[in-house]
């Protein structure tokens, strides 16, 4: 029976609720991890199945495979959100990541390897659509800010710890990185006994009409999606090509491109936790200007970094955007999204965050061959930050949408 519309919740006020929001923030940590967990491990694949054809590439797209099938199947994602509800696919997904993304632990051939990447990638997706569309049932307005930016936090909290871990892991193997995905398992029961399915609520009137989107909705929702995609591609520069631009460095420890990432993840977290009145000072477009400059000056100073100290200021820099613009992204999504469009429109925006993953190797590895490294990295640099600019001369010429 297809599902009525959902309707908003308010802020957590009972236990209840605490340990709702509680589930899904822990959640949340596991985004993170849909690729770039195993980094690190990324030399260490390439040597073990350097006799593959083409291992430079295939190697990265183990990271970044999962982005593919994210990006394809999330739509599917937001359609049965929509039509059966948000938990069965929560659930159902979270038990699948720990498994396919476990597989890596004994799979022993490059194909394999893609494989269970791939179907990570399916879970990724139902995840990421139904806690996206969870959040916009459960919170509306400044709550609804400020638990974006809280989220945002868990996942940079569990980007460094399970990045940095995973450096540490690929230093004793390479395979060691898959073993942190069992984490998701823990989760399961959380989700079945603490995340509800919202209640819903049948529109009438007005309501009815506010279910369908304009046509300047949708203009600004494909604006949104393609600003997500193209953020994506030059944030994910970093896991796919960071440790190897260390090792052209000189600095070839695993562990020391997981601290690096680490440390854009803690910067990250901080700049999260300020995201609610950064946006209300800034604007939706205000915002996205501070993203897009934030990550343009990163790969700028990752360009000439000489030293492993300026490689983990660039970072620092770069965790700036990461802690702002994703909430934003989402906000500015759900801001737009009729009730009954959350769940697909939710799927979409996941789509299109992760086909910028996916893409991000498929466009970084041609300008890296004829660049270099830090070419490539000035290069994307100095493209999002006029981005960046842009974005900064329309909050300007339009403060009242902001």
């Amino acid at each position: 029976m297809k599902p009525e519309y959902y309707a908003g919740a308010e802020v957590a006020r009972s236990p209840q609720e605490l340990r709702r929001n509680a589930t899904m923030l822990f959640i949340s940590t596991l985004t993170i991890m849909s690729g770039a967990t195993i980094s690190a491990s990324l030399p260490g694949i390439a040597v073990r199945f350097a006799d593959v054809e083409n291992v430079a590439l295939l190697s990265r797209l183990v990271l970044t495979l999962p982005a593919l099938f994210i990006a394809l199947f999330s739509p599917v994602a937001g359609f049965l959100v929509d039509r059966f509800g948000r938990k069965p696919l929560l659930v159902t997904s979270l038990a699948l990541f720990a498994v396919a993304g476990a597989s890596g632990l004994f799979l022993d051939t490059l194909p394999g390897l893609l494989i269970g990447r791939a179907v990570l990638g399916l879970a990724v997706g139902g995840i990421m659509t139904a806690t996206t569309a969870l959040v916009g049932d459960f919170f509306q307005g400044p709550a609804r800010d400020r638990y974006m930016g809280l989220q945002q936090a868990f996942v940079g909290i569990g980007g460094t710890a399970f990045l940095t871990g995973g450096g540490f892991l690929a230093e004793i193997h390479w395979r060691g990185p898959f073993l942190i995905y069992m984490v998701a398992i823990l989760l399961v029961p959380a989700a079945l006994l603490f995340v509800p399915e919202p209640r819903r609520a049948r529109p009438t009137g007005v309501a009815q009409g506010e279910s369908r989107l304009g046509g300047r909705a949708v203009a600004l929702l494909a604006a949104l999606f393609f600003a997500a995609a193209i953020n994506m591609i030059a944030f994910y520069m970093i896991p796919t090509q960071l440790p190897f631009y260390l090792e052209s460095l000189g600095f070839a420890a695993p562990s020391l491109a997981g601290v690096a990432i680490g440390v854009g993840q803690f910067v990250g977290v901080l700049s999260s936790l300020v995201f609610a009145p950064v946006r209300r000072m800034l604007g939706t477009m205000g915002v996205f200007s501070l993203g897009f400059v934030s990550i343009g000056l990163s790969f700028l100073l990752l360009s000439s970094a000489t030293g492993y100290a300026g490689v983990l200021v660039a970072l620092a820099v770069s965790g700036i955007c990461m802690g702002t613009i994703m909430p934003n992204f989402a906000a500015a999504a759900m801001l737009l999204a009729p009730p009954n469009l959350r769940g697909r429109i939710s799927g979409l925006l996941v789509s299109s965050i992760f086909a910028g993953q996916f893409l991000s190797p498929v466009v970084s590895q041609p300008l890296i061959t004829a660049s270099g490294f830090d070419g490539a990295y000035a290069i994307v640099g100095a493209i999002v930050l006029v981005l960046g600019i842009v974005a900064a001369g329309v909050r300007i010429a339009r403060p009242g949408d902001g």
